[in-house]
């Protein structure tokens, strides 16, 4: 199925300008064009979208992306280089995701906190607990 811009802004919730910057960095190397010029996204696009945007949440930079959008129109003489960076990825977001069950804990405990507090009218209780 092909889509124009807007219906790829809309589908994945992407602003249009970022579908543009995308495509002029060299993401998406194999997106088609009408006669006009305007940009025509197939389903093929739209997965290399979600992978994108996949990279971005984990902190890659565009080059990084760039690399692997490279790799990806290489086909299978670069499976190697992306099975690689995907590894990368993952222990990456897994110390995300560790630093955020952290910071997760900790706000746990402050509402904890708070909520004692707040039933029992005063925050001194906390002090009683430590001695």
């Amino acid at each position: 199925m092909n889509y124009t811009i807007k219906e790829t802004s809309q589908l994945l919730n992407i602003p249009t300008t970022t579908l543009r910057y995308y495509d002029n960095e060299g993401l998406l190397p194999n997106i088609s064009r009408k006669a006009s010029g305007y940009r025509v996204f197939n389903d093929n696009d739209i997965a290399m979208l979600k992978v994108i945007e996949c990279l971005k949440k984990t902190g890659m930079s565009i080059k990084e992306i760039k690399q692997f959008s490279i790799w990806v129109t290489e086909g299978d003489a670069s499976l190697n280089e992306r099975y690689e960076m995907f590894l990368n990825r993952r222990k990456i977001v897994e110390g995300q995701i560790k630093e955020l069950e952290e910071t997760l804990d900790l706000i746990n405990y402050k509402c904890s906190y708070y909520e004692q507090a707040i039933k029992a009218g005063t925050e001194s209780i906390h002090n009683k607990k430590r001695a």
